[in-house]
Protein backbone atom coordinates (compact mmCIF):
# COMPACT_ATOMS: atom_id res chain seq x y z
CA UNK A 1 0.00 0.00 0.00
CA UNK A 2 1.40 3.41 -1.01
CA UNK A 3 0.78 6.81 0.59
CA UNK A 4 1.16 10.29 -0.91
CA UNK A 5 0.78 13.69 0.73
CA UNK A 6 -0.19 16.63 -1.49
CA UNK A 7 -0.10 20.24 -0.32
CA UNK A 8 -2.47 22.56 -2.12
CA UNK A 9 -4.63 19.50 -2.64
CA UNK A 10 -8.07 21.12 -2.58
CA UNK A 11 -8.04 22.76 -6.03
CA UNK A 12 -6.08 23.21 -9.22
CA UNK A 13 -2.97 21.14 -9.88
CA UNK A 14 -3.00 19.63 -6.39
CA UNK A 15 -6.54 18.35 -6.76
CA UNK A 16 -5.94 16.88 -10.21
CA UNK A 17 -2.78 15.23 -8.85
CA UNK A 18 -4.69 13.71 -5.93
CA UNK A 19 -7.09 12.06 -8.37
CA UNK A 20 -4.27 10.71 -10.50
CA UNK A 21 -2.43 9.22 -7.52
CA UNK A 22 -5.65 7.61 -6.29
CA UNK A 23 -6.22 6.12 -9.73
CA UNK A 24 -2.80 4.43 -9.65
CA UNK A 25 -3.35 2.99 -6.16
CA UNK A 26 -2.25 5.56 -3.58
CA UNK A 27 -3.95 6.57 -0.36
CA UNK A 28 -3.85 10.35 -0.19
CA UNK A 29 -3.22 12.91 2.54
CA UNK A 30 -4.57 16.29 1.40
CA UNK A 31 -3.32 19.58 2.82
CA UNK A 32 -4.95 22.96 2.15
CA UNK A 33 -6.65 25.76 4.06
CA UNK A 34 -10.29 25.50 2.90
CA UNK A 35 -12.12 22.64 4.60
CA UNK A 36 -15.09 22.22 2.24
CA UNK A 37 -12.91 21.87 -0.85
CA UNK A 38 -10.60 19.54 1.02
CA UNK A 39 -13.55 17.31 1.89
CA UNK A 40 -14.66 17.34 -1.74
CA UNK A 41 -11.17 16.38 -2.90
CA UNK A 42 -11.08 13.58 -0.31
CA UNK A 43 -14.43 12.32 -1.61
CA UNK A 44 -12.95 12.06 -5.11
CA UNK A 45 -10.07 9.99 -3.76
CA UNK A 46 -12.49 7.67 -1.95
CA UNK A 47 -14.60 7.36 -5.09
CA UNK A 48 -11.48 5.96 -6.78
CA UNK A 49 -11.36 3.25 -4.08
CA UNK A 50 -8.57 4.69 -1.96
CA UNK A 51 -8.35 6.12 1.57
CA UNK A 52 -8.15 9.89 2.02
CA UNK A 53 -7.24 12.14 4.93
CA UNK A 54 -8.19 15.84 4.80
CA UNK A 55 -5.80 18.08 6.74
CA UNK A 56 -6.91 21.73 6.87
CA UNK A 57 -3.90 23.92 7.61
CA UNK A 58 -1.65 26.65 6.26
CA UNK A 59 1.67 25.37 4.88
CA UNK A 60 3.33 28.58 6.10
CA UNK A 61 2.95 27.08 9.61
CA UNK A 62 5.86 24.66 9.97
CA UNK A 63 4.53 23.09 13.17
CA UNK A 64 1.16 22.41 11.54
CA UNK A 65 2.83 20.73 8.56
CA UNK A 66 4.92 18.56 10.90
CA UNK A 67 1.82 17.57 12.89
CA UNK A 68 0.00 16.72 9.66
CA UNK A 69 2.83 14.42 8.58
CA UNK A 70 2.61 12.63 11.92
CA UNK A 71 -1.12 12.16 11.54
CA UNK A 72 -0.77 10.80 7.99
CA UNK A 73 1.71 8.18 9.17
CA UNK A 74 -0.52 7.19 12.08
CA UNK A 75 -3.72 6.90 10.05
CA UNK A 76 -2.62 6.01 6.51
CA UNK A 77 0.88 4.60 6.93
CA UNK A 78 4.45 5.54 5.95
CA UNK A 79 4.65 8.38 3.45
CA UNK A 80 6.10 7.22 0.13
CA UNK A 81 5.67 10.43 -1.88
CA UNK A 82 5.31 14.05 -0.79
CA UNK A 83 4.14 16.61 -3.39
CA UNK A 84 4.60 20.32 -2.66
CA UNK A 85 2.00 22.08 -4.81
CA UNK A 86 0.68 24.84 -2.51
CA UNK A 87 1.14 28.36 -3.84
CA UNK A 88 -0.25 31.87 -3.89
CA UNK A 89 0.57 35.02 -5.82
CA UNK A 90 -0.10 38.73 -6.25
CA UNK A 91 -0.49 40.30 -9.69
CA UNK A 92 0.90 43.83 -9.47
CA UNK A 93 3.95 45.89 -10.42
CA UNK A 94 6.64 45.81 -7.74
CA UNK A 95 6.08 49.50 -6.89
CA UNK A 96 2.49 48.59 -5.91
CA UNK A 97 3.39 45.61 -3.71
CA UNK A 98 3.55 45.89 0.06
CA UNK A 99 6.31 44.12 2.02
CA UNK A 100 3.64 42.07 3.79
CA UNK A 101 2.34 40.79 0.45
CA UNK A 102 5.80 39.71 -0.65
CA UNK A 103 6.35 38.01 2.71
CA UNK A 104 3.03 36.16 2.46
CA UNK A 105 3.65 34.87 -1.08
CA UNK A 106 7.12 33.76 0.01
CA UNK A 107 5.79 32.10 3.17
CA UNK A 108 3.30 29.98 1.24
CA UNK A 109 5.08 29.31 -2.05
CA UNK A 110 8.67 29.00 -0.83
CA UNK A 111 8.59 28.38 2.92
CA UNK A 112 5.62 26.04 2.46
CA UNK A 113 7.75 23.99 0.09
CA UNK A 114 10.59 23.98 2.62
CA UNK A 115 8.28 22.95 5.46
CA UNK A 116 6.77 20.11 3.46
CA UNK A 117 10.15 18.89 2.28
CA UNK A 118 11.63 18.87 5.77
CA UNK A 119 8.63 17.06 7.23
CA UNK A 120 8.94 14.42 4.51
CA UNK A 121 12.70 14.06 5.00
CA UNK A 122 12.39 13.49 8.75
CA UNK A 123 10.44 10.34 7.96
CA UNK A 124 11.95 9.20 4.66
CA UNK A 125 15.62 9.40 5.62
CA UNK A 126 15.27 6.94 8.50
CA UNK A 127 13.65 4.44 6.11
CA UNK A 128 16.10 5.34 3.31
CA UNK A 129 13.33 5.55 0.74
CA UNK A 130 10.74 7.99 -0.56
CA UNK A 131 10.27 10.71 -3.16
CA UNK A 132 9.68 14.45 -2.78
CA UNK A 133 8.16 16.14 -5.83
CA UNK A 134 8.43 19.92 -5.98
CA UNK A 135 5.87 21.56 -8.24
CA UNK A 136 7.92 24.23 -9.93
CA UNK A 137 7.28 26.56 -12.82
CA UNK A 138 8.82 27.93 -15.97
CA UNK A 139 8.96 31.12 -13.87
CA UNK A 140 11.53 29.46 -11.59
CA UNK A 141 13.95 29.89 -14.50
CA UNK A 142 12.56 32.94 -16.30
CA UNK A 143 10.78 35.57 -14.21
CA UNK A 144 8.05 37.71 -15.74
CA UNK A 145 6.75 41.17 -14.87
CA UNK A 146 3.75 41.62 -12.54
CA UNK A 147 4.44 38.43 -10.53
CA UNK A 148 7.75 39.26 -8.88
CA UNK A 149 6.93 37.74 -5.49
CA UNK A 150 5.79 34.45 -6.99
CA UNK A 151 8.71 34.26 -9.43
CA UNK A 152 11.15 34.92 -6.60
CA UNK A 153 9.56 32.22 -4.44
CA UNK A 154 9.67 29.62 -7.22
CA UNK A 155 13.30 30.45 -8.00
CA UNK A 156 14.10 30.09 -4.29
CA UNK A 157 12.41 26.68 -4.21
CA UNK A 158 14.57 25.58 -7.13
CA UNK A 159 17.73 26.73 -5.34
CA UNK A 160 16.70 24.94 -2.13
CA UNK A 161 15.95 21.76 -4.10
CA UNK A 162 19.30 21.81 -5.90
CA UNK A 163 21.12 22.09 -2.57
CA UNK A 164 19.15 19.23 -1.07
CA UNK A 165 19.73 17.01 -4.09
CA UNK A 166 23.50 17.40 -3.66
CA UNK A 167 23.24 16.55 0.03
CA UNK A 168 21.24 13.40 -0.66
CA UNK A 169 23.81 12.31 -3.24
CA UNK A 170 26.65 13.01 -0.81
CA UNK A 171 24.94 10.88 1.84
CA UNK A 172 24.26 8.12 -0.70
CA UNK A 173 20.63 8.30 0.33
CA UNK A 174 17.92 6.43 -1.55
CA UNK A 175 15.51 9.28 -0.87
CA UNK A 176 14.94 11.08 -4.16
CA UNK A 177 13.92 14.66 -4.90
CA UNK A 178 12.66 15.89 -8.25
CA UNK A 179 11.13 19.09 -9.60
CA UNK A 180 8.35 19.36 -12.19
CA UNK A 181 8.32 22.76 -13.90
CA UNK A 182 4.92 23.76 -15.30
CA UNK A 183 3.71 26.10 -18.03
CA UNK A 184 0.51 28.16 -17.70
CA UNK A 185 -2.22 25.97 -16.22
CA UNK A 186 -6.00 26.46 -16.20
CA UNK A 187 -6.63 26.47 -12.45
CA UNK A 188 -9.11 28.37 -10.24
CA UNK A 189 -6.33 30.56 -8.83
CA UNK A 190 -7.05 33.25 -11.41
CA UNK A 191 -10.54 33.70 -9.97
CA UNK A 192 -9.21 34.47 -6.48
CA UNK A 193 -5.62 35.66 -6.81
CA UNK A 194 -4.94 39.16 -5.41
CA UNK A 195 -4.58 41.47 -8.38
CA UNK A 196 -4.15 45.19 -9.01
CA UNK A 197 -4.30 44.80 -12.76
CA UNK A 198 -7.00 46.78 -14.56
CA UNK A 199 -8.33 43.66 -16.28
CA UNK A 200 -9.02 40.10 -15.09
CA UNK A 201 -5.85 38.03 -14.65
CA UNK A 202 -5.25 35.01 -16.86
CA UNK A 203 -2.54 32.38 -17.39
CA UNK A 204 -0.13 33.37 -20.15
CA UNK A 205 -1.11 31.42 -23.30
CA UNK A 206 -0.63 28.70 -24.38
CA UNK A 207 -2.58 27.19 -21.49
CA UNK A 208 -2.72 23.54 -20.37
CA UNK A 209 -5.26 21.68 -18.29
CA UNK A 210 -4.24 20.70 -14.74
CA UNK A 211 -4.49 17.01 -15.65
CA UNK A 212 -1.42 17.49 -17.88
CA UNK A 213 0.48 18.70 -14.83
CA UNK A 214 -0.90 15.85 -12.72
CA UNK A 215 0.27 13.25 -15.22
CA UNK A 216 3.76 14.78 -15.18
CA UNK A 217 3.90 14.83 -11.37
CA UNK A 218 2.80 11.19 -11.02
CA UNK A 219 5.29 10.17 -13.71
CA UNK A 220 8.12 12.05 -11.97
CA UNK A 221 7.30 10.29 -8.70
CA UNK A 222 8.00 6.94 -10.36
CA UNK A 223 10.99 7.75 -12.59
CA UNK A 224 14.47 8.92 -11.65
CA UNK A 225 14.47 12.25 -13.48
CA UNK A 226 16.25 15.25 -11.94
CA UNK A 227 13.75 17.71 -13.38
CA UNK A 228 10.82 17.46 -15.77
CA UNK A 229 9.94 20.43 -18.00
CA UNK A 230 6.28 20.31 -19.03
CA UNK A 231 5.25 21.76 -22.39
CA UNK A 232 7.16 23.70 -25.00
CA UNK A 233 6.66 27.10 -23.29
CA UNK A 234 8.63 25.83 -20.28
CA UNK A 235 11.42 24.57 -22.51
CA UNK A 236 11.45 27.86 -24.43
CA UNK A 237 11.57 29.95 -21.25
CA UNK A 238 14.38 27.85 -19.78
CA UNK A 239 16.53 27.75 -22.90
CA UNK A 240 15.84 31.38 -23.76
CA UNK A 241 16.95 32.51 -20.31
CA UNK A 242 20.20 30.56 -20.70
CA UNK A 243 21.00 31.80 -24.20
CA UNK A 244 19.44 35.24 -24.67
CA UNK A 245 18.28 36.65 -21.31
CA UNK A 246 18.43 40.25 -22.53
CA UNK A 247 16.21 39.45 -25.49
CA UNK A 248 13.77 37.73 -23.12
CA UNK A 249 13.72 40.87 -20.94
CA UNK A 250 12.74 43.06 -23.89
CA UNK A 251 10.21 40.55 -25.24
CA UNK A 252 8.44 40.30 -21.87
CA UNK A 253 8.53 44.08 -21.42
CA UNK A 254 6.48 44.30 -24.62
CA UNK A 255 4.11 41.35 -24.20
CA UNK A 256 3.67 40.33 -20.56
CA UNK A 257 1.15 43.01 -19.56
CA UNK A 258 -1.48 42.06 -22.13
CA UNK A 259 -0.53 38.38 -21.95
CA UNK A 260 -1.54 38.16 -18.28
CA UNK A 261 -4.93 39.88 -18.67
CA UNK A 262 -8.19 39.09 -20.43
CA UNK A 263 -10.32 41.76 -22.08
CA UNK A 264 -12.73 41.77 -19.11
CA UNK A 265 -12.41 44.65 -16.65
CA UNK A 266 -11.45 43.65 -13.12
CA UNK A 267 -14.12 43.87 -10.42
CA UNK A 268 -13.03 46.12 -7.52
CA UNK A 269 -13.37 44.57 -4.09
CA UNK A 270 -13.30 40.98 -5.33
CA UNK A 271 -12.26 38.60 -2.50
CA UNK A 272 -8.77 37.11 -2.78
CA UNK A 273 -7.06 34.19 -1.08
CA UNK A 274 -3.76 35.73 -0.07
CA UNK A 275 -4.47 35.88 3.65
CA UNK A 276 -7.62 33.76 3.94
CA UNK A 277 -9.07 31.07 1.67
CA UNK A 278 -11.97 32.04 -0.58
CA UNK A 279 -15.02 29.82 -0.25
CA UNK A 280 -15.80 28.53 -3.73
CA UNK A 281 -17.15 25.24 -5.04
CA UNK A 282 -14.41 24.55 -7.58
CA UNK A 283 -12.32 21.58 -8.60
CA UNK A 284 -9.10 21.24 -10.54
CA UNK A 285 -9.99 23.41 -13.53
CA UNK A 286 -10.45 27.15 -13.80
CA UNK A 287 -12.35 29.40 -16.18
CA UNK A 288 -10.18 28.89 -19.28
CA UNK A 289 -11.38 25.50 -20.56
CA UNK A 290 -11.94 26.86 -24.08
CA UNK A 291 -8.31 27.95 -24.40
CA UNK A 292 -6.63 25.06 -22.55
CA UNK A 293 -5.07 21.96 -24.08
CA UNK A 294 -5.53 18.58 -22.41
CA UNK A 295 -2.29 17.13 -23.77
CA UNK A 296 1.34 17.97 -24.41
CA UNK A 297 3.02 16.07 -27.22
CA UNK A 298 6.42 17.26 -26.02
CA UNK A 299 5.74 15.89 -22.54
CA UNK A 300 4.72 12.56 -24.05
CA UNK A 301 7.95 12.46 -26.06
CA UNK A 302 10.03 13.45 -23.03
CA UNK A 303 8.50 10.72 -20.87
CA UNK A 304 8.78 8.07 -23.62
CA UNK A 305 12.41 8.55 -24.63
CA UNK A 306 13.09 4.83 -24.57
CA UNK A 307 10.19 4.12 -26.93
CA UNK A 308 11.28 6.86 -29.32
CA UNK A 309 14.94 5.85 -29.27
CA UNK A 310 14.00 2.19 -29.70
CA UNK A 311 11.79 3.06 -32.64
CA UNK A 312 14.50 5.20 -34.22
CA UNK A 313 17.05 2.41 -33.75
CA UNK A 314 14.69 -0.10 -35.36
CA UNK A 315 14.14 2.17 -38.36
CA UNK A 316 17.89 2.71 -38.71
CA UNK A 317 18.58 -1.07 -38.57
CA UNK A 318 15.89 -1.79 -41.15
CA UNK A 319 17.18 0.96 -43.41
CA UNK A 320 20.75 -0.36 -43.13
CA UNK A 321 19.58 -3.91 -43.83
CA UNK A 322 17.64 -2.76 -46.89
CA UNK A 323 20.61 -0.87 -48.25
CA UNK A 324 22.91 -3.82 -47.59
CA UNK A 325 20.69 -6.15 -49.64
CA UNK A 326 20.71 -3.90 -52.71
CA UNK A 327 22.74 -5.20 -55.63
CA UNK A 328 25.93 -3.32 -56.22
Amino acid sequence: MSVVVITGGSAGVGRATARRFAEVGYDVGLIARESDRLDAAAAEVRAAGRRALALPLDVADAAAVEAAADRVERELGPIDVWVNAAMTSVFAPIVELSPDEVHRVTDVTYHGTVHGTMAALRRMRSRDRGVVVQVGSALAYRSIPLQAAYCGAKAAARGFTDSLRCELLHDESNVRITMVHLPAINTPQFSWVRSRLPRVAQPVPPIYQPEVAADAIVWAAHHARRELLVGWPTWLATIGQCLVPGLMDRYLARTAWDGQQTEELARPGRPDNLEQPVAADVGARGAFDAEASDRSRLLWADTHRGTILGGAATVAILAFATLARRPR
